[in-house]
């Protein structure tokens, strides 16, 4: 099966090379995805961890210190796929630590990279399935954890299509630590045994805010030029389509509540010159946060900030009034609340949460978040809010409280590794 399924990847890797290049999506980080690391690498049996994206690169922070302070004297391996993960990933690596591209999953090159770093344990944030990479570490007798675990809709209905093929692999993984009762009861239907599954719920409730957040905010604040009065409206990770519809709810809100600024954070960066291009459409001034402090402009009222920075969502949803969630317009499945949530701020979000469902379902049972249908009511929510400092207060209270009662996950995620006696 695996000479099969080496030589269907390699020629998906052929065919896709070329849209690669063209994209220009192609780094030097590309070399670590053939197998090529530094030379003469001695780390000691690391602790491996992997991340696909942002997404997953954001819920490991707490568990990359978490492990520090549990096992001091262990480097540690983070791996990524997306250059926006890998970005994100360089905080969370010490100088004695590496942080590499995730080889692709051809034999050979898994084999030579195991042997190069030769990790004590594989760590996979959520849930992915290299056939190759499982079935060597299994060979080479590397436990292997899959922590904050979940199975989307999509995912399980293609699973659930080649599960003849992929319970083998699944079984090679010794536990799975799960987001929630949904994704246990999916991989035991994939075939997962009962006893290697435990549900210790999300990582991301366990968000560590920085002691100096609060100078954060003022210089945050400062660099967008806000005055005391101004208020800031943040639309996190938002994708294609819904710029349009929140710049719409926007110019209705602007005749209501003139001092209301508006920053939009795409969830891909790559995409802020096609909404700078939208926002002029649009008849407001575009302003990449990239190139502030530009004078004058960022204080003009018909002003559209965009982050076009990778890993400073966090610092602007810490200085906005309120928040919305993207993702959630357009059936994208919706992104992290709990950042916000931490944060006490009000947390608004469409429709299409379908990947933070049981999340999302907490929140609306608490009174803790609110979900709209489309812009009008996307304009509707936020008047509501703004007209009431008491009303956004009390939503930012809940939110943050129903973070404080789902935390903890991370040291229970570590406790259970320490179980696994490795060291």
């Amino acid at each position: 099966m695996f000479i099969i399924y080496d030589l269907v990847f390699f020629i998906f890797i052929l065919v896709y090379l070329p849209v690669y290049l063209l994209r220009g999506k192609f780094h030097k980080g590309f070399f670590n995805r053939l197998g090529i690391l530094p030379e003469h690498l001695n780390l000691n049996r690391p602790i491996w961890i992997h991340a696909v994206s942002v997404g997953e690169t954001i819920s490991i922070k707490e568990l990359v210190t978490q492990l520090r302070k549990a096992y001091p004297h262990k480097r540690i391996v983070i791996s990524t796929i997306t250059a926006t993960g890998n970005k994100i990933a360089q905080g969370l690596v010490g100088d004695k630590d590496l942080l590499i591209y995730l080889p692709l999953d051809l034999s050979f090159i898994v084999k030579h990279v195991l042997e190069k770093i030769n990790p004590c344990i594989f760590i996979i944030a959520e849930t992915e399935i290299w056939p190759n990479l499982i079935s060597q570490l299994y060979k080479k007798k590397i436990p292997i954890v899959t922590v904050n675990g979940r199975i989307s809709d999509s995912s399980y209905s293609g699973y659930l299509a080649i599960r003849y093929i992929i319970r083998p692999i699944l079984r090679k993984i010794n536990i799975f630590l799960l987001q929630s009762d949904t994704d246990a009861l999916r991989l035991q239907k994939l075939g997962v045994a009962k006893e290697k599954i435990r549900v210790t719920g999300n990582l991301k409730f366990d968000i560590n805010i920085s002691a100096g957040l609060e100078l954060s905010i003022s210089e945050h604040r400062t660099k967008l030029m806000l005055g005391r009065d101004d208020r800031l409206w943040v639309c996190g990770s938002t994708h294609a389509g819904e710029e349009e519809l929140i710049i719409q709810a926007y110019k209705e809100l602007l005749f209501v509540y003139p001092k209301l600024k508006l920053l939009i954070a795409p969830r891909h960066p790559e995409r802020s010159k096609d909404i700078a291009v939208l926002v002029n459409k649009m008849k407001f001034m575009p302003v990449l946060v990239s190139n502030l402090p530009l004078a004058g402009c960022a204080g003009l009222n018909n002003s559209i900030f965009i982050l076009d920075i990778i890993g400073e969502l966090f610092n602007y949803y810490a200085c906005s009034d309120i928040v919305f969630i993207g993702g959630s317009l357009v059936k994208a499945g919706g992104h992290n609340i709990l950042e916000p949530a931490s944060l006490k701020k009000p947390v608004i979000f469409g429709p299409y949460m379908f990947n933070f469902r049981d999340i999302v379902d907490l929140f609306i049972r608490s009174d803790a978040g609110m979900m709209i249908s489309d812009s009008q009511g996307l304009c509707l929510k936020i008047k509501e809010l703004l007209s009431s400092d008491l009303m956004a207060r009390n939503f930012g209270e809940r939110a943050y409280k129903l973070t404080l009662q789902h935390s903890g996950v991370t040291l229970r995620n570590v406790g259970i590794i320490k179980q696994l006696n490795l060291f």
